[in-house]
């Protein structure tokens, strides 16, 4: 497993902060990567709630009062971190990224066809989220 560390200043519209952004490459392997369930039960053991299954908005946006995990158990995604100044990072099947809150704005600029992923936030902690507008 490979780590990667990101941080990002803040851009004018998406307030990132001096914490940093990890995103672990291939946690899991083979099938392990492709079962949603794996994801569920290491956030869970981790303290990470409110699981959800989905996708990466494709939109900038943060999540102002929560940090937030992602695992990825299907396809990949290029995500953009930490607003149009940020660095576009490809994270595929295997591979969970956490976040702080604050930390950084996110959003899909290209995807495979079935991208799964599974999202969670710390217990206690609302998810509340910031939108970048439009520009």
């Amino acid at each position: 497993m490979n780590i990667l560390q990101k941080q990002f200043e803040d851009d004018g519209s998406i307030p990132n902060n001096q914490l940093k952004a990890l995103i672990y490459k291939l946690v899991f392997e083979g099938n392990e990567a492709r079962r949603p369930e794996h994801y569920e039960q290491l956030f869970r053991k981790n303290g990470w709630s409110g699981a959800w299954r989905n996708g990466i908005f494709s939109y900038h946006h943060y999540h102002s009062t929560a940090h937030e995990v992602l695992g990825i158990y299907t396809g990949w995604a290029d995500v953009l971190l930490g607003g149009d100044r940020g660095e576009v990072l490809r994270v595929e099947a295997g591979d969970i990224i956490t976040t702080s809150g604050r930390t950084h704005g996110q959003k899909t600029v290209q995807q495979s066809d079935r991208l799964g992923v599974i999202g969670a936030y710390p217990q206690g902690q609302p998810p509340g989220m910031g939108v970048r507008p439009p520009r």
